[in-house]
């Protein structure tokens, strides 16, 4: 199975309190409600981030084969800071319409920059007002910005003009889940990648996040959230990026004569693993497995140089040795084991992950009625290069 990863082109947070600030810059990207502070009106902030077209296509065309192979596409933010949650907490996420400049602002510079995208500005101070009427295409596009205070806000497509289907991507924010975004916009990279293809409508803007209506605009402190997220720009190993996940699982051995392994009892090992890979390079993992206490039987060779297959329901994980947090978790359609006539094999493409830090490889083995988690000390790291 395979993940492929890529990270925006540029982001920033729009903030009506502050209608001509942009933050282009800052380490943080919100979509936060207030009803207290400088205003005493209530107030929000929006994110806008987006992802280069040409690298979409290309990791389409390229790297997943075909549009036709495309399993599914996640945006994934991670929790900066989250106050104030309540039971009806939600985000949504709606392509934008127009383009805009991310700018070079960060979040109350004194004096504030204004050479970007804000509240007010789709591109700086004084250029490219965000449209709040006459939306166009009509039917099509929209916006929102609380009447009593400053218009802008953004705009965003909430219809596919190509196929008239509604965008609705929204994730509830339960109290004890996880905050951390993930979100599938694959009907976004469609629409943008048929624009760019097949000469579509809709062209690939970015993505706008906000708190649903019921939650943005309102006169009570008591349903106040904020929530903060890493941006691009930020120090931590938590940018924001879109993660492509799609079915390349084959089991073919071919002229093989090795066979499936069958008993719980097992070693495993990955005889390929040197240790340190580059950034930008995609290894394919070979797994050498056989029965820890194989059966006495008469030949002229050991036991022990006989390669066996893993099962059908073999899948493999990835976590930072640091944090301990999966960066790719099991998944049952998406990182399943192959096998072909050498060996079993999954492949990792290291783009995705962060350089100059260690990871470990988890292998998932559904076998004889039990469910086996092995580590044995698969670790490596990539680096810069």
């Amino acid at each position: 199975m395979a993940v492929y990863k890529i990270f925006p082109e540029k982001d920033t947070t729009i903030y009506s309190l502050f209608p001509f600030m942009n933050t282009g810059i800052d380490e943080i990207l919100e979509a936060t409600t207030t009803t207290f502070g400088l205003d005493v009106n209530p107030q929000v902030s929006r994110a806008l981030l987006k992802f280069s077209t040409d690298q979409i296509t290309s990791v389409i065309n390229n790297t997943i084969g075909g549009f036709n192979n495309l399993g599914d596409t996640r945006l994934k933010m991670f929790i900066a800071t989250a106050e104030g949650l309540n039971t009806d907490t939600a985000l949504e996420f709606f392509p934008i319409s127009g383009s805009w400049n991310m700018g070079t602002g960060r979040y109350l510079d004194d004096p504030i920059t204004p050479n970007g995208a804000s509240w007010q500005w789709s591109d700086f101070s004084g250029s490219k007002r965000w449209p709040i009427n006459n939306f166009s295409p009509s039917g099509y596009v929209t916006g929102s910005w609380d009447p009593t205070g400053s218009a802008g806000g953004g705009t965003w497509w909430f219809r596919n003009p190509d196929t008239n289907t509604i965008f609705n991507i929204t994730q509830s924010l339960n109290y004890s889940d996880t905050k951390d975004i993930t979100a599938t916009i694959t009907p976004y990279i469609t629409a943008w990648y048929s624009a760019s293809i097949n000469s579509g409508t809709l062209h690939n803007e970015g993505i706008l996040i906000k708190q649903t209506p019921p939650n943005e605009f309102i006169y009570s402190e008591y349903k106040a959230t904020e929530l903060k997220y890493f941006s691009i720009d930020t120090h931590t190993i938590y940018p924001p990026h879109l993660e492509f996940r799609w079915i390349d699982y084959s089991f073919n051995t071919g002229s093989s004569t090795n066979t499936i392994i069958t008993t719980p009892q097992l070693y495993v090992s990955l005889d390929n693993n040197n240790g340190f890979f580059r950034s930008g390079s995609v290894h394919k993992f070979r797994i050498n497995s056989r029965p820890k206490y194989p059966t006495r039987v008469f030949q002229t060779s050991s036991l022990y140089t006989k390669n066996y297959y893993l099962p059908t329901s073999s899948f493999y994980a990835i976590k930072d040795l640091d944090t301990n947090e999966f960066i790719i978790d099991f998944d049952t359609n998406y990182t399943q084991i192959s096998a072909d006539n050498e060996s079993s094999y999954f492949t990792i493409y290291m783009n995705g992950l962060e350089p100059e830090r260690y990871y470990q490889i988890l292998i998932k083995v559904l076998i004889g009625g039990e469910t086996l988690i092995l580590d044995n000390n698969y670790y490596f790291k990539v680096i810069n290069g």
